[in-house]
């Protein structure tokens, strides 16, 4: 298909709260295809569609297990937290640490506009509380803990 431009930090897009998906249209598969090899060509393992300029509640992941699609995704349930180093695309070469749940249960409806509900935890959980906030504009700088730094650049307080 074709890779997008991914809308970066300071881009008033990422800011905005998206609209519900009332209807899968095959302008709306095009563009979920465009959002997994725009990631994928990005070596991450999410994309919401704002970071692509689209404001629909639409977030594609693959943390290695199976490539999800999240159509109108909510969480339903936490537990637990994990605090690590997290990044984004639409923020290239920079991170810092973020606190977010362990384990959750989202609900989301897939391709077909089917709902779905699903379990996560570690990397995946991470992964979609990360992408959900995209929805709501809502970025991992508004959450860290500590400075953002450049990739490879240690956390100070943290023994490695």
């Amino acid at each position: 298909m074709a890779i997008r431009i991914i809308r970066e930090f300071g881009d008033d897009i990422l800011r905005k709260t998206s609209k519900p998906v009332k209807e899968m249209t095959p302008r709306l598969k095009s563009i979920i295809q465009d959002m997994f090899d725009t990631m994928y060509a990005s070596e991450g393992v999410g994309l919401a569609g704002p970071q692509v300029g689209i404001l629909k509640r639409v977030v594609v992941i693959d943390v290695g297990e199976q490539p999800l699609v999240l159509i109108n995704p909510e969480i339903v349930l936490t537990s637990g937290s994990q605090t690590g180093d997290e990044g984004c695309l639409s923020l290239p070469g920079k991170h810092a640490v973020v606190t977010r749940p362990e384990n959750l249960t989202f609900r989301a409806q897939n391709i077909d506009m089917e709902w779905y509900k699903m379990e996560a935890e570690g990397l995946l959980a991470r992964a979609v509380c990360h992408e959900l906030d995209h929805l709501e504009g809502i970025l991992y700088t508004d959450k860290r803990e500590g400075p953002i730094r450049d990739n490879g650049e240690p956390d100070e307080d943290r023994e490695e």
